[in-house]
Protein backbone atom coordinates (compact mmCIF):
# COMPACT_ATOMS: atom_id res chain seq x y z
CA UNK A 1 0.00 0.00 0.00
CA UNK A 2 1.28 3.49 -0.81
CA UNK A 3 0.10 6.95 0.12
CA UNK A 4 -2.21 8.22 -2.63
CA UNK A 5 -1.23 11.51 -4.29
CA UNK A 6 -4.30 11.71 -6.53
CA UNK A 7 -5.78 14.57 -4.47
CA UNK A 8 -2.98 16.76 -3.16
CA UNK A 9 -5.49 19.32 -1.78
CA UNK A 10 -6.80 16.73 0.71
CA UNK A 11 -3.39 16.52 2.42
CA UNK A 12 -3.29 18.71 5.54
CA UNK A 13 0.01 19.80 7.09
CA UNK A 14 -0.36 19.10 10.81
CA UNK A 15 3.01 20.06 12.19
CA UNK A 16 5.15 22.78 10.67
CA UNK A 17 7.65 22.98 13.54
CA UNK A 18 11.08 22.17 12.11
CA UNK A 19 9.47 21.20 8.78
CA UNK A 20 8.79 17.72 10.15
CA UNK A 21 6.21 17.15 7.44
CA UNK A 22 3.41 15.11 9.02
CA UNK A 23 0.56 14.91 6.46
CA UNK A 24 -3.00 13.66 6.63
CA UNK A 25 -5.36 12.57 3.88
CA UNK A 26 -9.00 12.15 4.95
CA UNK A 27 -10.68 9.11 3.39
CA UNK A 28 -13.94 9.24 5.40
CA UNK A 29 -15.12 12.31 7.27
CA UNK A 30 -16.06 12.11 10.95
CA UNK A 31 -19.57 12.43 12.33
CA UNK A 32 -19.08 15.25 14.85
CA UNK A 33 -16.98 18.34 15.50
CA UNK A 34 -15.29 17.00 18.65
CA UNK A 35 -11.75 15.64 18.76
CA UNK A 36 -9.98 13.85 21.65
CA UNK A 37 -7.76 15.65 24.13
CA UNK A 38 -4.47 14.71 25.69
CA UNK A 39 -5.02 12.03 28.33
CA UNK A 40 -8.13 10.60 26.64
CA UNK A 41 -8.24 6.85 26.07
CA UNK A 42 -8.78 6.36 22.33
CA UNK A 43 -9.93 3.25 20.47
CA UNK A 44 -8.82 2.88 16.84
CA UNK A 45 -8.36 0.42 14.01
CA UNK A 46 -5.21 0.71 11.91
CA UNK A 47 -3.00 -0.83 9.27
CA UNK A 48 0.42 0.43 8.24
CA UNK A 49 3.58 -0.07 6.22
CA UNK A 50 7.03 1.37 5.73
CA UNK A 51 7.03 3.72 2.74
CA UNK A 52 8.22 1.63 -0.22
CA UNK A 53 8.71 -1.21 2.24
CA UNK A 54 7.09 -4.03 4.19
CA UNK A 55 3.66 -4.07 5.83
CA UNK A 56 3.44 -3.51 9.57
CA UNK A 57 1.05 -4.63 12.27
CA UNK A 58 -2.72 -4.39 11.57
CA UNK A 59 -5.57 -4.37 14.10
CA UNK A 60 -7.93 -5.40 11.33
CA UNK A 61 -5.99 -8.64 10.89
CA UNK A 62 -6.06 -9.28 14.64
CA UNK A 63 -9.82 -8.71 14.77
CA UNK A 64 -9.65 -6.37 17.80
CA UNK A 65 -9.25 -2.60 18.12
CA UNK A 66 -6.20 -0.88 19.60
CA UNK A 67 -6.45 1.24 22.79
CA UNK A 68 -3.98 3.85 24.06
CA UNK A 69 -3.88 7.09 26.08
CA UNK A 70 -3.42 10.06 23.81
CA UNK A 71 -0.46 12.38 24.39
CA UNK A 72 1.14 10.16 27.04
CA UNK A 73 4.00 8.78 24.92
CA UNK A 74 2.44 5.33 24.60
CA UNK A 75 2.73 5.50 20.78
CA UNK A 76 5.06 7.27 18.36
CA UNK A 77 4.81 11.05 18.27
CA UNK A 78 3.27 11.08 14.80
CA UNK A 79 0.37 9.02 16.11
CA UNK A 80 -0.15 11.28 19.15
CA UNK A 81 -0.22 14.39 16.94
CA UNK A 82 -2.25 12.88 14.12
CA UNK A 83 -4.93 11.07 16.13
CA UNK A 84 -5.53 14.25 18.16
CA UNK A 85 -7.01 15.82 14.98
CA UNK A 86 -9.51 13.01 14.30
CA UNK A 87 -13.26 12.98 14.80
CA UNK A 88 -15.41 10.00 15.68
CA UNK A 89 -15.90 7.75 12.63
CA UNK A 90 -13.12 9.46 10.67
CA UNK A 91 -10.73 7.39 8.55
CA UNK A 92 -7.47 8.91 7.32
CA UNK A 93 -4.02 8.12 5.96
CA UNK A 94 -1.05 9.62 7.81
CA UNK A 95 2.41 9.92 6.34
CA UNK A 96 4.78 10.12 9.32
CA UNK A 97 8.36 11.34 8.80
CA UNK A 98 11.29 9.69 10.67
CA UNK A 99 11.52 12.50 13.25
CA UNK A 100 7.98 11.68 14.42
CA UNK A 101 8.45 7.89 14.15
CA UNK A 102 11.59 5.86 15.00
CA UNK A 103 14.19 8.34 13.75
CA UNK A 104 17.78 7.39 12.93
CA UNK A 105 17.64 4.19 14.97
CA UNK A 106 14.59 2.53 13.43
CA UNK A 107 12.94 -0.52 14.96
CA UNK A 108 14.37 -3.84 13.98
CA UNK A 109 13.57 -6.02 12.14
CA UNK A 110 10.88 -4.29 9.97
CA UNK A 111 11.58 -0.56 10.33
CA UNK A 112 15.00 0.59 9.07
CA UNK A 113 16.77 3.81 10.21
CA UNK A 114 15.27 7.10 8.90
CA UNK A 115 12.12 5.35 7.67
CA UNK A 116 8.92 7.17 6.75
CA UNK A 117 5.82 5.28 7.91
CA UNK A 118 2.33 5.26 6.36
CA UNK A 119 -0.70 4.41 8.51
CA UNK A 120 -4.38 4.19 7.74
CA UNK A 121 -6.19 4.94 11.01
CA UNK A 122 -9.92 4.73 11.79
CA UNK A 123 -11.17 6.56 14.88
CA UNK A 124 -13.77 4.39 16.58
CA UNK A 125 -14.34 6.31 19.82
CA UNK A 126 -12.59 7.64 22.89
CA UNK A 127 -13.16 7.99 26.62
CA UNK A 128 -12.36 11.40 28.05
CA UNK A 129 -10.01 11.31 31.01
CA UNK A 130 -9.65 14.52 33.00
CA UNK A 131 -7.52 15.54 35.96
CA UNK A 132 -10.21 17.34 37.95
CA UNK A 133 -7.95 18.68 40.69
CA UNK A 134 -4.76 19.43 38.75
CA UNK A 135 -2.70 17.25 41.07
CA UNK A 136 -3.79 13.82 39.87
CA UNK A 137 -5.99 13.50 42.94
CA UNK A 138 -9.17 12.82 40.97
CA UNK A 139 -8.95 11.35 37.49
CA UNK A 140 -12.30 11.13 35.70
CA UNK A 141 -12.93 8.79 32.78
CA UNK A 142 -16.20 9.28 30.91
CA UNK A 143 -17.83 5.92 30.17
CA UNK A 144 -21.08 7.23 28.72
CA UNK A 145 -21.75 10.74 27.50
CA UNK A 146 -24.62 12.64 29.10
CA UNK A 147 -27.46 14.63 27.56
CA UNK A 148 -27.46 18.32 26.68
CA UNK A 149 -24.85 20.78 27.88
CA UNK A 150 -25.91 21.80 31.43
CA UNK A 151 -24.08 20.59 34.54
CA UNK A 152 -25.05 20.91 38.23
CA UNK A 153 -23.97 23.98 40.19
CA UNK A 154 -22.76 24.30 43.77
CA UNK A 155 -26.23 24.72 45.34
CA UNK A 156 -28.07 22.12 43.23
CA UNK A 157 -29.47 18.87 44.58
CA UNK A 158 -28.27 15.85 42.57
CA UNK A 159 -29.54 12.28 42.34
CA UNK A 160 -26.74 9.75 41.67
CA UNK A 161 -26.05 6.06 41.46
CA UNK A 162 -22.58 4.97 42.60
CA UNK A 163 -20.31 2.13 43.59
CA UNK A 164 -17.09 2.82 45.52
CA UNK A 165 -14.28 0.26 45.75
CA UNK A 166 -10.70 0.09 46.98
CA UNK A 167 -7.83 -0.61 44.59
CA UNK A 168 -7.93 -4.29 45.59
CA UNK A 169 -11.59 -4.56 44.60
CA UNK A 170 -13.02 -4.37 48.12
CA UNK A 171 -16.48 -2.75 48.02
CA UNK A 172 -16.72 0.26 50.33
CA UNK A 173 -20.26 1.41 49.66
CA UNK A 174 -22.86 1.60 46.87
CA UNK A 175 -26.32 3.02 46.27
CA UNK A 176 -28.72 2.82 43.33
CA UNK A 177 -30.19 6.24 44.03
CA UNK A 178 -29.11 8.81 46.61
CA UNK A 179 -29.65 12.59 46.50
CA UNK A 180 -27.54 15.32 48.10
CA UNK A 181 -26.70 18.99 47.74
CA UNK A 182 -23.48 19.45 45.80
CA UNK A 183 -22.18 22.01 48.31
CA UNK A 184 -22.85 19.67 51.26
CA UNK A 185 -21.30 16.64 49.56
CA UNK A 186 -21.88 12.96 50.17
CA UNK A 187 -19.59 10.04 51.00
CA UNK A 188 -16.40 11.77 49.87
CA UNK A 189 -15.07 15.03 48.37
CA UNK A 190 -14.47 13.38 44.97
CA UNK A 191 -18.18 12.91 44.32
CA UNK A 192 -19.03 16.60 44.79
CA UNK A 193 -16.08 17.71 42.66
CA UNK A 194 -16.83 15.25 39.84
CA UNK A 195 -20.60 15.68 39.67
CA UNK A 196 -20.19 19.39 38.81
CA UNK A 197 -18.49 18.33 35.55
CA UNK A 198 -21.19 15.81 34.54
CA UNK A 199 -24.30 16.03 32.37
CA UNK A 200 -27.60 14.25 32.93
CA UNK A 201 -27.27 10.51 32.28
CA UNK A 202 -23.47 10.61 32.18
CA UNK A 203 -21.55 7.66 33.61
CA UNK A 204 -17.96 8.14 34.77
CA UNK A 205 -15.22 6.24 36.56
CA UNK A 206 -13.28 8.17 39.18
CA UNK A 207 -9.83 7.11 40.22
CA UNK A 208 -9.18 9.08 43.38
CA UNK A 209 -6.27 9.32 45.73
CA UNK A 210 -7.01 8.32 49.31
CA UNK A 211 -7.36 11.95 50.48
CA UNK A 212 -10.17 12.69 47.99
CA UNK A 213 -11.75 9.26 48.40
CA UNK A 214 -12.72 9.39 52.05
CA UNK A 215 -14.87 11.84 53.96
CA UNK A 216 -14.26 13.06 57.48
CA UNK A 217 -17.99 12.65 58.15
CA UNK A 218 -18.13 9.44 60.15
CA UNK A 219 -21.90 9.23 59.66
CA UNK A 220 -21.49 8.72 55.94
CA UNK A 221 -18.39 6.55 55.52
CA UNK A 222 -17.04 3.24 56.68
CA UNK A 223 -13.93 3.79 58.77
CA UNK A 224 -10.89 2.39 56.95
CA UNK A 225 -7.98 2.64 59.35
CA UNK A 226 -4.43 1.54 58.66
CA UNK A 227 -4.58 1.86 54.86
CA UNK A 228 -1.55 3.50 53.19
CA UNK A 229 -1.97 6.91 51.51
CA UNK A 230 -0.99 5.39 48.15
CA UNK A 231 -4.24 3.42 48.03
CA UNK A 232 -6.69 4.52 45.35
CA UNK A 233 -10.46 4.60 45.67
CA UNK A 234 -12.38 3.78 42.49
CA UNK A 235 -15.92 5.18 42.13
CA UNK A 236 -18.30 4.38 39.30
CA UNK A 237 -20.68 7.35 39.28
CA UNK A 238 -23.86 7.99 37.28
CA UNK A 239 -25.69 11.32 37.37
CA UNK A 240 -29.36 10.34 37.14
CA UNK A 241 -30.84 13.85 37.44
CA UNK A 242 -30.66 17.03 39.47
CA UNK A 243 -32.86 19.81 40.79
CA UNK A 244 -31.77 23.39 40.27
CA UNK A 245 -31.37 25.45 43.44
CA UNK A 246 -31.31 29.23 42.96
CA UNK A 247 -29.96 31.74 45.49
CA UNK A 248 -32.60 34.45 45.00
CA UNK A 249 -30.88 37.15 47.08
CA UNK A 250 -27.24 36.13 46.66
CA UNK A 251 -26.76 35.64 50.40
CA UNK A 252 -28.54 32.25 50.77
CA UNK A 253 -31.40 33.87 52.70
CA UNK A 254 -33.92 32.85 50.03
CA UNK A 255 -33.25 29.57 48.21
CA UNK A 256 -35.50 28.05 45.55
CA UNK A 257 -35.28 24.38 44.55
CA UNK A 258 -37.18 23.51 41.38
CA UNK A 259 -39.11 20.28 41.85
CA UNK A 260 -40.94 20.51 38.52
CA UNK A 261 -39.78 22.83 35.71
CA UNK A 262 -42.26 25.37 34.40
CA UNK A 263 -43.44 26.20 30.90
CA UNK A 264 -41.99 28.76 28.49
CA UNK A 265 -39.62 31.56 29.46
CA UNK A 266 -41.84 34.29 30.95
CA UNK A 267 -41.95 35.15 34.67
CA UNK A 268 -44.15 37.49 36.75
CA UNK A 269 -43.02 41.09 37.14
CA UNK A 270 -44.10 43.88 39.46
CA UNK A 271 -47.86 44.28 39.35
CA UNK A 272 -48.54 40.82 37.88
CA UNK A 273 -51.74 39.03 38.87
CA UNK A 274 -50.54 35.63 40.08
CA UNK A 275 -52.40 32.41 40.95
CA UNK A 276 -50.58 30.06 43.31
CA UNK A 277 -50.93 27.15 45.71
CA UNK A 278 -48.57 27.07 48.66
CA UNK A 279 -47.97 25.30 51.94
CA UNK A 280 -45.70 26.82 54.62
CA UNK A 281 -43.93 24.65 57.19
CA UNK A 282 -41.60 25.35 60.09
CA UNK A 283 -38.31 23.60 60.79
CA UNK A 284 -40.11 20.90 62.80
CA UNK A 285 -42.53 20.19 59.93
CA UNK A 286 -45.48 21.98 61.56
CA UNK A 287 -47.86 23.52 59.00
CA UNK A 288 -47.92 27.29 59.57
CA UNK A 289 -49.96 28.48 56.59
CA UNK A 290 -51.78 27.05 53.59
CA UNK A 291 -53.27 28.99 50.65
CA UNK A 292 -55.11 27.93 47.51
CA UNK A 293 -56.07 24.66 45.81
CA UNK A 294 -56.18 23.30 42.26
CA UNK A 295 -59.85 24.32 41.97
CA UNK A 296 -59.43 27.68 43.71
CA UNK A 297 -55.82 28.93 43.66
CA UNK A 298 -54.81 31.85 45.85
CA UNK A 299 -54.68 35.08 43.80
CA UNK A 300 -52.57 38.14 44.57
CA UNK A 301 -50.79 41.07 42.93
CA UNK A 302 -47.01 41.03 43.14
CA UNK A 303 -45.21 43.62 45.25
CA UNK A 304 -48.38 44.65 47.05
CA UNK A 305 -47.39 42.94 50.34
CA UNK A 306 -50.11 40.32 50.03
CA UNK A 307 -47.72 37.39 50.66
CA UNK A 308 -44.48 36.94 52.62
CA UNK A 309 -41.73 39.01 50.96
CA UNK A 310 -39.31 36.07 50.68
CA UNK A 311 -41.93 33.87 49.04
CA UNK A 312 -42.97 36.66 46.69
CA UNK A 313 -39.40 37.24 45.52
CA UNK A 314 -39.09 33.53 44.74
CA UNK A 315 -42.44 33.44 42.90
CA UNK A 316 -41.25 36.28 40.66
CA UNK A 317 -38.44 33.99 39.40
CA UNK A 318 -40.85 31.13 38.56
CA UNK A 319 -42.43 30.08 35.27
CA UNK A 320 -46.02 29.02 34.70
CA UNK A 321 -46.77 25.54 36.18
CA UNK A 322 -43.40 25.46 37.99
CA UNK A 323 -43.31 23.70 41.35
CA UNK A 324 -40.62 24.59 43.86
CA UNK A 325 -39.48 24.37 47.46
CA UNK A 326 -38.60 27.83 48.76
CA UNK A 327 -36.49 28.12 51.92
CA UNK A 328 -36.58 31.51 53.65
CA UNK A 329 -33.84 31.91 56.27
CA UNK A 330 -34.90 34.82 58.46
CA UNK A 331 -35.42 34.98 62.24
CA UNK A 332 -36.87 31.50 61.85
CA UNK A 333 -36.51 29.23 58.83
CA UNK A 334 -39.66 28.75 56.75
CA UNK A 335 -40.20 26.15 54.01
CA UNK A 336 -42.73 26.88 51.27
CA UNK A 337 -43.99 24.23 48.87
CA UNK A 338 -45.32 26.44 46.08
CA UNK A 339 -46.79 25.99 42.61
CA UNK A 340 -47.32 28.91 40.23
CA UNK A 341 -50.58 27.92 38.49
CA UNK A 342 -50.73 30.94 36.18
CA UNK A 343 -50.09 34.67 36.02
CA UNK A 344 -51.00 37.72 33.95
CA UNK A 345 -48.27 40.33 33.67
CA UNK A 346 -49.07 43.97 34.18
CA UNK A 347 -49.62 45.71 30.86
CA UNK A 348 -46.33 47.37 29.82
CA UNK A 349 -46.50 51.15 29.52
CA UNK A 350 -45.64 51.17 25.80
CA UNK A 351 -48.87 49.23 25.11
CA UNK A 352 -51.04 51.66 27.12
CA UNK A 353 -53.00 54.56 25.72
CA UNK A 354 -52.49 58.00 27.30
CA UNK A 355 -55.39 57.68 29.73
CA UNK A 356 -54.15 54.26 30.93
CA UNK A 357 -50.68 55.72 31.51
CA UNK A 358 -52.05 58.56 33.63
CA UNK A 359 -54.24 56.20 35.64
CA UNK A 360 -51.33 53.78 36.21
CA UNK A 361 -49.12 56.69 37.32
CA UNK A 362 -51.74 57.87 39.81
CA UNK A 363 -52.16 54.35 41.20
CA UNK A 364 -48.42 53.86 41.69
CA UNK A 365 -48.15 57.28 43.33
CA UNK A 366 -50.98 56.31 45.69
CA UNK A 367 -49.20 53.01 46.49
CA UNK A 368 -46.01 54.97 47.18
CA UNK A 369 -47.84 57.28 49.58
CA UNK A 370 -49.15 54.28 51.53
CA UNK A 371 -45.67 52.76 51.73
CA UNK A 372 -44.20 56.09 52.90
CA UNK A 373 -46.80 56.42 55.68
CA UNK A 374 -45.94 52.87 56.76
CA UNK A 375 -42.26 53.97 56.79
CA UNK A 376 -41.27 51.51 54.07
CA UNK A 377 -39.16 54.15 52.37
CA UNK A 378 -37.32 51.85 49.95
CA UNK A 379 -40.56 50.40 48.62
CA UNK A 380 -42.14 53.84 48.44
CA UNK A 381 -39.19 55.11 46.40
CA UNK A 382 -39.58 52.21 43.96
CA UNK A 383 -43.29 53.02 43.54
CA UNK A 384 -42.60 56.68 42.77
CA UNK A 385 -39.89 55.75 40.26
CA UNK A 386 -42.28 53.33 38.54
CA UNK A 387 -45.01 55.98 38.47
CA UNK A 388 -42.79 58.47 36.63
CA UNK A 389 -41.88 55.86 33.98
CA UNK A 390 -45.51 55.62 32.86
CA UNK A 391 -45.52 59.29 31.82
CA UNK A 392 -41.85 59.58 30.82
CA UNK A 393 -42.67 59.86 27.11
CA UNK A 394 -45.61 62.28 26.71
CA UNK A 395 -45.27 63.29 23.03
CA UNK A 396 -48.67 61.69 22.28
CA UNK A 397 -50.41 63.51 25.15
CA UNK A 398 -52.89 66.34 24.57
CA UNK A 399 -52.17 69.72 26.19
CA UNK A 400 -54.50 68.93 29.13
CA UNK A 401 -52.93 65.50 29.54
CA UNK A 402 -49.43 67.03 29.49
CA UNK A 403 -50.40 69.47 32.25
CA UNK A 404 -51.79 66.58 34.31
CA UNK A 405 -48.67 64.49 33.65
CA UNK A 406 -46.39 67.38 34.68
CA UNK A 407 -48.25 67.74 37.98
CA UNK A 408 -47.93 64.02 38.65
CA UNK A 409 -44.25 63.99 37.66
CA UNK A 410 -43.46 66.92 39.99
CA UNK A 411 -45.31 65.33 42.90
CA UNK A 412 -43.67 61.89 42.43
CA UNK A 413 -40.14 63.31 42.18
CA UNK A 414 -40.69 65.50 45.23
CA UNK A 415 -42.04 62.58 47.26
CA UNK A 416 -39.20 60.37 46.08
CA UNK A 417 -36.71 63.02 47.23
CA UNK A 418 -38.25 62.74 50.72
CA UNK A 419 -37.71 58.96 50.54
CA UNK A 420 -34.08 59.39 49.52
CA UNK A 421 -33.48 61.73 52.47
CA UNK A 422 -34.89 59.07 54.82
CA UNK A 423 -32.68 56.47 53.14
CA UNK A 424 -29.64 58.79 53.53
CA UNK A 425 -29.13 58.82 49.75
CA UNK A 426 -28.50 62.57 49.72
CA UNK A 427 -27.00 62.94 46.24
CA UNK A 428 -30.04 61.22 44.70
CA UNK A 429 -32.34 63.42 46.78
CA UNK A 430 -30.64 66.57 45.46
CA UNK A 431 -30.94 65.34 41.83
CA UNK A 432 -34.68 64.73 42.21
CA UNK A 433 -35.21 68.19 43.72
CA UNK A 434 -33.28 69.70 40.83
CA UNK A 435 -35.69 67.98 38.39
CA UNK A 436 -38.61 69.53 40.25
CA UNK A 437 -37.02 73.01 40.21
CA UNK A 438 -36.35 72.77 36.48
CA UNK A 439 -40.10 72.30 36.10
CA UNK A 440 -41.15 74.71 38.91
CA UNK A 441 -38.35 77.15 39.94
CA UNK A 442 -40.45 78.55 42.83
CA UNK A 443 -41.18 75.22 44.49
CA UNK A 444 -40.39 75.82 48.15
CA UNK A 445 -40.48 72.13 49.14
CA UNK A 446 -37.91 71.27 46.49
CA UNK A 447 -35.60 74.09 47.67
CA UNK A 448 -36.05 73.02 51.30
CA UNK A 449 -35.34 69.33 50.63
CA UNK A 450 -32.38 70.08 48.37
CA UNK A 451 -30.98 72.31 51.12
CA UNK A 452 -31.33 69.39 53.55
CA UNK A 453 -29.44 67.15 51.12
CA UNK A 454 -26.67 69.72 50.60
CA UNK A 455 -26.26 70.12 54.37
CA UNK A 456 -25.69 66.38 54.71
CA UNK A 457 -23.07 66.41 51.94
CA UNK A 458 -21.46 69.60 53.39
CA UNK A 459 -22.18 71.67 50.25
CA UNK A 460 -22.79 74.68 52.51
CA UNK A 461 -22.69 77.36 49.79
CA UNK A 462 -25.31 75.54 47.71
CA UNK A 463 -27.42 74.92 50.83
CA UNK A 464 -27.30 78.64 51.73
CA UNK A 465 -28.33 79.68 48.21
CA UNK A 466 -31.36 77.35 48.34
CA UNK A 467 -32.49 78.33 51.84
CA UNK A 468 -32.24 82.10 51.11
CA UNK A 469 -34.22 81.61 47.91
CA UNK A 470 -36.88 79.65 49.83
CA UNK A 471 -37.11 82.40 52.50
CA UNK A 472 -37.68 85.03 49.81
CA UNK A 473 -40.56 82.97 48.40
CA UNK A 474 -42.04 82.03 51.80
CA UNK A 475 -40.51 84.23 54.55
CA UNK A 476 -42.87 82.99 57.28
CA UNK A 477 -42.24 79.27 56.79
CA UNK A 478 -41.23 77.90 60.22
CA UNK A 479 -39.43 74.79 58.86
CA UNK A 480 -37.32 76.88 56.51
CA UNK A 481 -36.33 79.25 59.36
CA UNK A 482 -35.25 76.28 61.50
CA UNK A 483 -33.23 74.88 58.62
CA UNK A 484 -31.56 78.29 58.17
CA UNK A 485 -30.50 78.24 61.85
CA UNK A 486 -28.99 74.78 61.37
CA UNK A 487 -27.13 76.02 58.32
CA UNK A 488 -25.67 78.97 60.25
CA UNK A 489 -24.58 76.60 63.05
CA UNK A 490 -22.83 74.34 60.55
CA UNK A 491 -21.12 77.31 58.92
CA UNK A 492 -19.79 78.47 62.30
CA UNK A 493 -18.52 74.97 63.08
CA UNK A 494 -16.83 74.78 59.69
CA UNK A 495 -15.25 78.24 60.06
CA UNK A 496 -13.91 77.27 63.50
CA UNK A 497 -12.51 74.03 62.03
CA UNK A 498 -10.75 75.97 59.26
CA UNK A 499 -9.35 78.47 61.77
CA UNK A 500 -7.97 75.66 63.95
CA UNK A 501 -6.31 74.05 60.92
CA UNK A 502 -4.76 77.38 59.86
CA UNK A 503 -3.53 78.04 63.40
CA UNK A 504 -1.90 74.60 63.55
CA UNK A 505 -0.15 75.16 60.20
CA UNK A 506 1.21 78.59 61.30
CA UNK A 507 2.53 77.20 64.61
CA UNK A 508 4.34 74.42 62.76
CA UNK A 509 5.92 76.92 60.37
CA UNK A 510 7.12 79.04 63.30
Amino acid sequence: MTLSHQNEDSQILLNQIGNQGLTKQILTKGVSWQTPSSGDEVQVHFRGHVENGPSLESSYDKGSSFHFKLGQGEVIKGWDEGVATMKKGERAIFKIPPALAYGEVGSSPLIPPNATLVFEIEMLCWSSIRDLTGDGGIMKKTIREGEGWATPKELDEVLVKYEAKLENGMLIKSDKGVDFNVSDGYLCPAMSIAVKTMRKGEVAELSTKFFYGLSQNSNRIIELNGLPDSNLVSIKLELLSWKIVTDITGDKKILKKINKPGEGFDRPNEGSHAKVIYLCKGEDGTIIDRKGSKDEPFEFTTQEEQVHEGLERAIMTMKKAEQALVTVNAEKTLFYEVELIDFIKEKPFWKMDTQEKLEACEQKKHDGNLQFKAQYFRRASEKYEKAVKYIEFDHTFSDDEKRHANTLRLSCNLNNAACKLKLEEYTEAAKLCTKVLEQDPLNVKALYRRCQAYLKTSDLEKAEADIKRALIIDPNNRDIKLEYKELKLKQREYNKYEADIFSTMVSKMN
